[in-house]
This record gives C-alpha cells, structure tokens and sequence, in this order.
C-alpha cells in the first residue's frame, strides 16, 4: 500500500493489519522490558536502614546500549526495512529472556552480575528495536491519522508499563519474603522470564502481520561517523530550530523519567513502607495517567494546537512533582510523614502520568514527522541516543541524591521536589514551535 493510497478518505485506521501488529508488537516488548526490568530494580532496594539502593546501577546498564548503539541502529533502520529490522529485533527478544531466565535460576552462580549483563542485553535490543518501531508509523499510516495512531501507539504501550510492573510487584510479593536473603530469593523470580519468553514468542509472530516496507535508502553506506550522530544528520539538526528544541525538550523529560521510576521504588519501600506490591501499584498509576493522557493529547493535537498541548504537559508535570515533594516532620528526626501518605499519592502520580502523555505525545508526533523521509531512522536514532544520555545521567543523579537523602536522613519524597527543579527551565523558557513544514524544505 503506498502513500497516496493510505491517504484517501475511505482509509481507516482500525481496519489496517498493520495497526494492530505494530501495536501488539510494541505492547509485549514494553511489557517484558518494565516486567524483568522492575523484578530487578526491587531486588537492588536493601531495606536496612541507612543502606544504598542500586537502582542507579540498573538504570546505566539498560541505557548504556542506547548510548552506545544508537547511530548504528538508524542507520540499519535507513538502510534496510524497517519491518526486517523489528522482526529480527523480536526473535532476539526471545534469546535475551530465556538468558533472564537462567540468571533468575542460576543467581547463586552468577550472583546479580548476571542479572545486569541480561539487562544489558535488553537495552540493546531495545536500542535497535526503537528507531524502526517509531519510524515505520509514518511508513504505514497517512499523515492524518500519524497522531492517532501514536497516541493508541503510547496508549497501549503504558498500559504494558502499568501490567508489566504490577505484576512484577505480585510475583514478587507472593515468592519472596522482605527478609528473605538475596540469594534465596532470586532464584525464586524465575518464573517471570519463563513468561517472558512466552510473550516474546508471541511479540514475533505479531510482528509478522506488519505491513512490508521498502528501505528508505537502500544505498546507504555505513559510515565511521554512522555509530553515533552523522554529519548529515547533525547539520539538519543545526539548521532546524524546532526540531533541536523538541529532541532537548525530549531528553530533559526523560531524564526526569529516568529518576523518577527510581524516586518511586524507593519512596514506597523506603519511606512509606508499603511493600513491593504497592510499590508497584504506585508506578502503575503514572502509566495508568500516561496512557489517559496519550489518548486525550491525541485528541487535541491539531498542527499549530500542539504546542499549547505540551505546555499544559509541562504545568502539570511541574505541579505535580512539587506536591509529591512535601513530608513533614516526627518527633524522630528520622522520619519523616509524607503528607499524602499512600492514598493521597496515587492520584497526583496519576495526574503527574497525564501530564506526561499530554508532553509526550505532540513531541513524538513532530519528531516523526518532521525529517524527510530518507533521514526519519537517523533522526529517531539521534533522539534516542539524546533522551538515553539523558537517563544514563538520571542513573548518576539518582545515586548521588539517594546518597545524599540517606547521608542527610532526609525524606526521599525530595526526589520530587529536585525533579520539579529539572523541569522548571522547560515551563519557563521552551515555546515549542510545531509547524507543519517538513525540514527539508
């Protein structure tokens, strides 16, 4: 199906094979990735008093190949069809959770070393499944249903979130103990990875119903510079304004993100006290807003409205951080009552996820739609390399924070607070500019 034929009226939406494959593909990895990845973020959560989390290690190591593979991945994206490089991304996905498999089952040897090379593997599948799974929607869909398409997309995609790591938190909560050594308990988590594997093999028969798409530049040579950001695709962005500022608005949003999953995990172990499960539950009701918002900026999203949408994104990203942020003191100078408790917190994560989807979503859009046609892998690429700096960083962050809350013996509801202080130079200063003019104009 070519273009000018998706983009005739009587084309809906809900009818394409395509769309259906593409979404289910994109909603089993998410889930697997936030299911595995959150098994192992509240395994790093000791629960002695004063002791260092490793959330932050976790969170390097699944970046750290976004980093590192991100130009190689759009350029292969460019290079060869996005469909090819989706469905090969997928069987992989299979190899990587039987290996999260047998490092569940085999922690007493290979100890949590083995978890993070597992972890490490997930991020550079995911680094090269990224490019090609955002930049194939322009490829399938018509320009006026791209929006659409990218909320349902976002939709589905938290949804994943929200299942992956609720579950995550039940399989924990039912086969491991708070006071169960970390030895024993690990081993007992590898019935995740055996559903893993199941869903990856699914993910792959899914990704099969994708539409096949030509290469958008077959003739694309690899590059040294192609490991990273190439020239080419550096001067597009030097000369186009908009589209810069949307790729640093993207990774300052992400960078949030980053310490944001890791400011919940430990704020509901760690100073509420409410056990993996709730834990869980309170990182599920983000994505629960995320998802909401995703359809709702979908809705709303119309060309020169868009901008006006991600404001509103960024007002309530900043408000809700703030009001998440406040703990009051007890006559034990070591603890510290947050004045929600855990009730009151999950609304406001819930309107912090909102507000993120009502970011999220135009950003996306925009940065789809904006490059031509021959630079849309390369350019997705880049801003994946952009936003996974960004959350490497949030790993650094984290643990120099969490040093500090553990040194100061204060509230780990500050996490917040320094997180609103993140984005405060968006709301004050980025007006995003989303004209409809393609860059290469």
């Amino acid at each position: 199906m070519n273009q000018s034929e998706i983009s005739s009226r009587t084309y809906k939406l809900t009818r394409d094979r395509s769309f259906y494959g593409i979404t289910l593909t994109q909603f089993l990895g998410a889930f697997n990735d936030n299911f595995f990845k959150q098994l192992m973020l509240l395994l790093a959560i000791p629960m002695a008093p004063g002791s260092l989390d490793q959330q932050q290690v976790a969170t390097i190591v699944f970046a750290l190949p976004f980093v590192l593979f991100s130009g190689l991945a759009g350029y292969l994206s460019d290079r060869y069809s996005k469909r090819r490089v989706i469905v090969y991304a997928k069987i992989a996905e299979i190899g990587i959770m039987l290996l999260g498999l047998l490092g569940f089952l085999f922690y007493g040897v290979t100890g949590y070393t083995g978890l993070l090379l597992v972890l490490a593997f997930m991020g550079t599948h995911s680094a090269f499944f990224g490019p090609s799974k955002y930049g194939i929607l322009p490829e399938l869909f018509p320009s006026h249903e791209l929006s659409k398409a990218n909320g349902i997309v976002l939709m589905t995609t938290f949804i994943a979130i929200i299942s992956g790591t609720v579950v995550a938190g039940g399989i924990g909560s039912l086969l491991v103990s708070p006071d169960q050594a970390l030895d024993d308990a690990a081993p007992r988590l590898w019935v995740g990875s055996a559903v893993g594997i199941g869903l990856a093999m699914i993910g792959a028969w899914t990704s099969l119903w994708i539409r096949p798409v030509p290469p958008a530049q077959p003739k694309l040579v690899l590059q040294k510079d192609s490991w990273f950001v190439s020239r080419t695709t550096l001067k597009l962005l030097f000369q186009d304004r908009p589209l810069i500022g949307a790729i640093l608005a993207s990774s300052v949003f992400w960078l949030v993100s980053g310490i944001a999953m890791q400011a919940v995990n430990s704020f509901g172990m760690k100073q509420l006290e409410c056990g993996a499960l709730s834990t869980s539950i309170m990182t599920a009701s983000i994505g629960v807003g995320i998802a909401v918002g995703s359809l709702v900026a979908a809705r709303l999203s119309r060309s020169s409205e868009s901008g006006t949408v991600v404001r509103y994104g960024m007002i309530g990203i900043f408000l809700s951080l703030v009001i998440m942020s406040i703990s009051l003191p007890s006559n034990d100078p070591s603890q510290w009552s947050h004045w929600l408790g855990y009730p009151g917190s999950l609304p406001v994560l819930m309107l912090l996820g909102t507000s993120a989807g009502l970011f999220a979503v135009p950003l996306q859009v925009f940065l789809q739609a904006r490059p031509p046609e021959n630079q849309k892998g390369r350019m997705l690429a880049a801003m994946n390399l952009s936003n996974y700096i960004a959350i490497l960083l949030s790993g650094t962050a984290y643990g120099i924070l969490d040093l500090i809350v553990t040194t100061f013996q204060l509230p780990r509801s500050l996490l917040f607070g320094f997180m609103s202080l993140l984005i405060l130079p968006l709301l004050l200063w980025y007006r995003p500019v989303f004209a409809s003019k393609p860059a290469d104009d």
